[in-house]
This record gives structure tokens, sequence and C-alpha cells, in this order.
């Protein structure tokens, strides 16, 4: 648990950068940034935020998405350019969904929805700040731990596990952005933050079984809340429609495994990287009739096939727009029938040996 006290002893030491063209948003932002910031410095649009970022040095940057003369993508495109690993945080309306995708290819650390919920904005103001405290706190260990003497092995040992716990907390702070951005795109298709939380769940359940180590187990964890982000891309009309899809429709709508994959496949991190995997083929079909390569057996990746399962169970025994929730007889007896075709037939196996784990998580999570 974040202690916000203790954070704002530490968030009123930073520079912040704060770049918002409308006056009376940046007025009530300013606001809510007084008990957090003592040094801000303000950019009334794109131009002018990167101009001061190039003039001076900042701890973290925070923006609005739509400004006059650049906007703000365009904006921290030039300031990563610049400073690969300053903090930014958009301040974005919902209905900006087309700059989603450009956020994540990014990497940025928070991603806050117009109009401003006091609550979401405190908690991804905090967790940020939080993982630039612990960061900072880790280049310092790890400038003293060159530093130390060789005779002095405990406190080498004593560094060496601070710098892993905090390493730990780096990953898990990382970990609540990629929910955050997830639950975000599942939110234009009317879909629950629950519903990312419990493929994430299904995954580890299955990949544990298969034999995967607890780290590879967690990563696909992490990785997996970012399965269907290149819906972002697909038109309200379309993702949301009450009905079936016209074969025009069903086309435009396969895009978003290639879509998603293009967002993510640039990044260097090493969560992003796996999300690029499971978006690019969790909709695959171990028979080779799946979208987008026709990729057939092995050839899909694991996590292409785990995730395939956990998606699929999930959104059969949920309710969409265009369908009501499947009774569970007929889910298990769907996998069955697509045991060897849609599906592994090994991970079928796993899943219904399993399958109390997987109501479980189920249950927890309506």
């Amino acid at each position: 648990m974040i202690n916000l006290k203790k954070l704002q002893k530490f968030s009123k030491t930073l520079k912040v950068l704060y770049v918002e063209d409308n006056e009376d948003a940046r007025t009530g932002t300013l606001k809510m940034f007084s008990n957090l910031f003592d040094n801000i410095t303000v950019g009334v649009d794109g131009e002018d935020g990167l101009e001061k970022f190039k003039a001076d040095t900042f701890d973290i940057v925070i923006t609005d998405i739509n400004m006059p003369k650049m906007n703000g993508v365009e904006m921290l495109q030039h300031i990563r350019d610049i400073d690969d690993k300053v903090p930014c945080i958009v301040i974005s309306a919902h209905t900006e969904s087309n700059f989603l995708m450009d956020t994540i290819k990014i990497g940025v650390d928070g991603y806050i929805i117009k109009p401003i919920d006091i609550s979401q904005f405190i908690d991804t103001i905090s967790k940020t700040l939080h993982k630039l405290e612990l960061e900072k706190q880790n280049k310092v260990y790890r400038q003293n731990l060159e530093i130390l003497n060789t005779d002095l092995e405990s406190q080498v040992i004593e560094r060496i596990g601070q710098v892993y716990a905090l390493n730990e907390e780096i990953v898990n702070t990382q970990k609540e952005v990629i929910f955050t951005l997830a639950a975000i795109g599942e939110s234009r298709s009317r879909e629950t933050g629950n519903h990312v939380k419990r493929v994430a769940k299904y995954t580890k359940i299955l990949a544990k079984a298969y034999g995967m180590s607890d780290d590879e187990s967690d990563m696909i964890k992490m990785a997996s809340p970012m399965h269907d982000i290149g819906k972002v891309g697909i038109p309200d009309s379309i993702l949301n429609k009450n009905g079936r899809h016209t074969p025009e429709e069903t086309i435009i709508m396969k895009t978003h495994a290639q879509m998603g994959y293009e967002m993510l496949k640039n990044s260097k991190r090493p969560i992003l990287q796996a999300s690029a995997i499971i978006a690019y083929q969790h909709h695959e079909k171990y028979d080779g009739s799946g979208y987008p390569q026709g990729l057939k057996g092995e050839e899909i990746h694991i996590y292409g096939r785990i995730s395939a399962i956990a998606d699929v169970f999930d959104a059969l025994g949920s309710s969409r727009v265009y369908k009501p929730a499947w009774e569970d007889e007929k889910i298990f007896t769907l996998f069955k029938e697509e045991q060897g075709k849609h599906f592994d037939p090994k991970l079928i196996d796993i899943f219904f040996d399993n399958l109390n784990e997987f109501l479980t998580v189920r249950d927890e999570y309506r």
C-alpha cells in the first residue's frame, strides 16, 4: 500500500512539467497538484511544452492530448527522443481512443481519463511517483554498490537484497499501468476491468499446470490483459454492434489482432513483448483455421495457445452486446468438441483437470 503522506514529502522535491491548452482545465488540475508539487512549469500547448522541456530538466511530465500546434502524443514522442526514462502521464478524454495506441507505443507511465475522477487521479499520480522514487533509490543503491569496499561483504549482500526488492516493486507498478490501459481498451466494448483480471488469472493457472516456471507464468499473467488492446482501433459502430457483423464488418473486426501487435511489437519491455505475441496470436486455431496468420499446432506460440483458451472461456461465460452468457455445460461441450481443432489438446486436458480453479477465479471476479 502506497503511503501518500510519505510520498508527498518526496513529490515536493520534484520538478514537474504540466502541459494543457485549456485554461479552465489547467486551473482545476493545478489545484489538485497543489498538495503534491511545489515546482511546476506550465506549457500552454505541445510546442511550448517541448521547448520548456528542452530548456530545463524535469522529473516528471504530465500532459493533455488534444492541443493546438502540436498534440500531446507528438510532444511526448519528441521528449522520449531526448530522455526515454522520464515518467510521463497522459490526461485524456475517454473518447480519444485513437491516441491510446500511440501512448502505449511511447510507454506512458499513467493514463488519467477526463473528466478527472479525484480517486483515480490520486491513485495514478501516486503509483507513478512511487515508481519514480523507487527508481531513484535503486540508482543510489547501485552507485553505492560500485564504491563499497570488497571487504564489506555483509553490507554488499544487504544492498543487493534492497536492489532486488526495489526492482520487484518497479515491475509491480508497470503491471498496474498495463492493467489500467487494458481496462480502458476493454471499456470501449462495454466490458469491465474484471474481464482482463479473469483472463490473466486463467492464463497463469494454465501456464503453471503446463510446466512453466514461476517467472514465466507470472510473465504471461502480466502480459495477457493486453490481448484485445487492438480493439481501440475498431470503430464503435462495429465494436458494439447489437447483432451479427456483416462479412465486411467481420474483416474489420479481425484486424484488431494485427493492430494490437503493431502497437506493442517495438517495445523493449519484456512484458509488452509477451503482450505483442498474445495480441497477435490469441485468435489462431490449433488446426490452422484461425487468424491473422493461419498458424497451425505448435507454430502458434504457447502464450497464444494459452490465451486462446482463457479468452474464449471468459467470453462465452460473459454477457456481451451481441449474446447472453452461455451455461457452463454448453461451454464444456464446446471445449471438448474443439479439442485439437480450435484448442491445443494438451491444454484442454489441463483446463478440465484444473476446472475448479477456473470456477473459483470466475466467482471471485464476477
